[in-house]
């Protein structure tokens, strides 16, 4: 009598985690379209402060994101062709993608951002919580790829806030950013051609609850400390540390704030210190 191999259990943890960055991301991509809902089309061409960059821009990228995530997610095999074409020249491609998204007029552009952000969510969804997604240099769980997408909307949402003199409330869902901030320390190394090093750091960042979101061991000698929202600030790369209330202990943590990331490639110009300062 032969029998069957009872199917795996798909851990809950892990579809209960997905669920919830999922949810987040999916509040987080209609908080950034509230944000140009009601522009005219002279202030989708307000600069931001991204050089080369308009709101437009910033939107039209993001657009793109959710439309390679939405693909990763539901057809690999399409990615993979997409992504091949990136492989030589991304900026190239990340360009061209600005350039094929901006020919929509504002209103045709925020809906295929919203449409394809909602595609993405469900795509990602659709993915079990314990398998990977093909992704740009490796591939992803589907709630980490989701964490990046939240990590991408909270750095270009900054952009268009600032240039539209917007303040953003902090929320809970940073904490899908910070997890993954946390996740990808080495970014900040990588870009700078340096080499990380091997003992981990400990963070302990202030939610806007008050509440300490800590990662890493207790023992560690390299420590983060300081409100999430500045960290989240600061691994975007969208606040100069100068201009940050966060604490480094010992001198590896203190280069870090100096190059901290949380996305690959180059880090990009920064903002100056100061350059903010008028807006608290």
């Amino acid at each position: 009598m032969t029998t069957t191999a009872p199917a795996p259990v798909l851990d809950h943890d892990l579809a209960r985690a997905l669920d919830a960055v999922l949810k987040d991301l999916a509040t987080d991509i209609e908080e950034t379209a509230r944000l140009v809902n009601d522009l005219d089309e002279a202030a989708w061409a307000t600069p931001t402060p991204a050089p080369g960059w308009s709101v437009a821009d910033q939107i039209a990228h993001l657009t793109f994101i959710f439309h390679l995530a939405g693909t990763a997610a539901a057809d690999p095999e399409a990615f993979k062709a997409i992504a091949a074409g990136a492989a030589h020249d991304f900026d190239g491609s990340v360009n061209a993608a600005l350039e094929q998204f901006n020919a929509f007029p504002p209103a045709v552009l925020l809906a295929r951002f919203r449409a394809l952000g909602e595609t993405s969510v469900a795509a990602l969804a659709a993915v079990p919580a314990d398998q990977v997604v093909p992704w740009l240099v490796n591939p992803l769980p589907p709630t980490v790829l989701a964490s990046a997408g939240i990590m991408e909307l909270f750095g270009h949402g900054q952009d268009i806030a600032d240039a539209l003199g917007v303040r953003r409330e902090p929320t809970e869902r940073l904490r899908h950013l910070v997890r993954f901030a946390v996740l990808t320390r080495d970014f900040g190394y990588l870009s700078h051609g340096l080499t990380p090093p091997p003992e981990p750091f400990r963070f302990e960042l202030t939610a806007p609850s008050g509440e300490i979101w800590a990662f890493g061991p207790e023992d560690a000698a390299q420590r983060i400390t300081g409100p999430a929202h500045d960290f989240c600030l600061l691994v975007t790369r969208r606040r100069h540390r100068d201009d940050l209330a966060l604490t480094a202990t010992g001198a590896e943590a203190d280069r870090w704030l100096g190059i901290a990331q949380a996305y690959r490639g180059p880090a990009g110009e920064g903002r100056r210190p100061g350059q903010f300062a008028h807006r608290h």
